[in-house]
């Protein structure tokens, strides 16, 4: 996990205002359900695993939040800002996912921000372990509402991409769909088991894919023809 975790509040009196308190236990218990669904996985963590992780009382708890799906979906929501920052300041690109002013539109200029950009990902899934087995993995044990959040953030993920490529066309948004779906699928298992060299190993392989889709036009783009035909 990132080095940012939340302090804890000091014993006594505090001159903190009551909304950064709210704020502190806030972030304490959110990594505290990521950090513990990470080990026990959602259905066996419980509100007391969570106060004991984080530092929290039982009464600060449920005055932050109504339950522990609801202290999952803040998590969740935690999760989405980290993955998103995370990989947008790795790029280089802006606050709206755009890559920085300059980038050419090239094939090979596309490809090499590719490259870049799902290096970028996969290193954010790496830093933000538990916070990624919890989008990725303890989501679908969390119910409806979740899984709807967690196919937000695929969406947010696939216009990033998009935006990377220079995509504008529906049949290039395809391709981008079908390659964050893929994505998920090949880093799931390796999340499982915390086994980031096998999370990063599922980058060149893909970009290689990415390449040959490339070339071949699946993006809606005319592909180069070959100088030898």
């Amino acid at each position: 996990m990132s080095d940012s975790s939340p302090r804890r509040l000091p014993r006594g009196r505090s001159a903190l205002s009551p909304e950064e308190v709210e704020r502190i236990q806030r972030s304490r218990l959110c990594a505290a359900m990521a950090e513990v669904m990470a080990e026990k996985g959602y259905v066996a963590t419980s509100v007391a695993d969570v106060l004991q992780r984080s530092g929290v009382s039982r009464q600060s708890f449920y005055q932050v939040f109504d339950s522990k799906l609801d202290c999952f979906m803040a998590a969740f929501d935690v999760a989405r800002e980290l993955l998103v920052q995370h990989l947008l300041e790795m790029i280089g690109a802006d606050d709206a996912g755009r890559p920085a002013a300059g980038a050419g539109g090239a094939a090979g200029d596309a490809m090499d921000r590719f490259e870049q950009g799902f290096t970028a990902y996969l290193e954010a899934l790496a830093i933000e372990l538990p916070y990624t087995r919890l989008f990725l993995i303890e989501v679908y044990a969390a119910g409806p509402e979740a899984i709807r959040r967690r196919a937000d953030l695929q969406n947010m993920i696939t216009d990033v991409l998009a935006d990377l490529l220079g995509v504008r066309d529906d049949a290039g948004r395809f391709t981008c769909r079908m390659i964050v779906a893929a994505t998920s699928t090949l880093v799931t298992n390796a999340v499982a088991d915390n086994d980031l060299d096998a999370l990063r190993a599922v980058g060149p392989p893909l970009v290689r894919n990415v390449r040959t889709l490339w070339e071949a036009g699946a993006f809606g783009h005319r592909p180069v023809p070959d100088a030898s035909s």
